[in-house]
């Protein structure tokens, strides 16, 4: 088997990266990644050490036809993660997310149908969905699409884009949509990496609004189990939803993180909130757990404690991200 991975320098894609290549001794990896401030080659060391006969990267962007064309010849399955996914930088500047998430997306249906791909899987986000009330409802594969931000509304139109591909052209593909990520190598632009180095500096942890808005956590290497699961035995055209089964608020996140390193929660700083805030995500895993069995093995507790210990084994990862 040969997997194109998109996006395979960045925090989900790298962990996704090591995971098929550690589980199937006989799949190659190719990894695509324009390296973008998120996308970082120090994700994969390990990888290029131990699994470089079956591993190759090329710094590429997912917008370019030609090497495009170049990387997906030969291949059988494409995982797609290669996306802009910072909601605060979409306000700030859509441009690029509608570019990147749209346009390069539809660039790799282009080619993937023209190599007769066995298999493209779109890696999408709850997002898509809209926001929740707090006290109730969880998002499912039926929930209509209520995107709020520029980096969800590129991402419902990927999404939209990947069905006309199977419905129109009869591309063999499946969608995943999944709640919030953390774990090893995420970039410290999100929360809980952001907290964790800020805490560790005794420096200001920033929780928006009243800090009560809630997302639902799961730990990458559940995700990318998901993944894995969805395209080895998902239907073809099919969508699946994935969560970690752990809602957290922003002050829940904080705290967790201020004690399990032993520093004052009055690090704590209620900032601005962000314009248009979810107020709340939640994913329903039961077509997963029905058809596959699947549902995340890592606790909310375990997971933050993996990831608090890998960012503090990890201080030169965090020094060579800053410089």
């Amino acid at each position: 088997m040969k997997i194109l991975i998109t996006g395979g320098a960045g925090f989900i894609g790298s962990n996704f990266v090591s995971y098929i290549l550690k589980k199937y001794n006989d799949y190659e990896v190719v990894n695509i990644d324009k390296l973008t401030y998120a996308g970082n080659l120090d994700n994969l060391k390990e990888v290029e050490e131990k699994f470089g006969d079956r591993y190759k990267f090329i710094k590429g962007d997912i917008c370019d036809n030609k090497i495009v064309d170049e990387v997906m010849e030969g291949v059988d399955v494409v995982a797609h993660f290669a996306a802009e996914s910072h909601v605060d930088n979409s306000i700030k500047d859509p441009d690029i997310f509608l570019k990147t998430n749209i346009l390069g997306t539809h660039n790799l249906l282009k080619s993937a149908l023209k190599n007769k791909v066995k298999r493209f899987h779109h890696v999408s986000t709850d997002e898509v969905f809209g926001a929740l009330e707090l006290n109730g409802g969880k998002f499912n594969e039926n929930t209509p699409y209520d995107p709020r931000s520029p980096y969800s509304a590129s991402k419902a139109a990927s999404d939209h884009i990947v069905r006309v591909y199977y419905h129109t052209y009869g591309l063999p593909i499946t969608i995943s949509n999944c709640s919030n990520n953390y774990g090893p190598y995420q970039f410290p632009e999100k929360i809980i990496p952001l907290f964790i180095l800020n805490a560790l500096e005794d420096k200001p942890v920033p929780v928006y609004g009243d800090g009560r808005s809630v997302r639902d956590y799961i730990f990458v290497e559940d995700h990318c189990g998901g993944i894995d699961t969805v395209i080895h035995k998902g239907k073809i055209g099919e969508t699946y939803c994935m969560g970690g089964e752990a809602e957290k608020s922003g002050i829940e996140i904080a705290d967790v993180i201020l004690e399990a390193l032993g520093k004052l929660k009055d690090l704590k700083q209620f900032v601005k909130d962000r314009p248009g805030h979810d107020r709340r995500y939640a994913i329903d895993n039961s077509k997963m757990k029905k058809e596959f069995g699947w549902k995340p093995e890592v606790s909310f507790e375990d997971g933050i404690k993996k990831t608090i210990k890998w960012y503090l084994s990890n201080e030169e990862w965090v020094k060579n991200l800053k410089k």
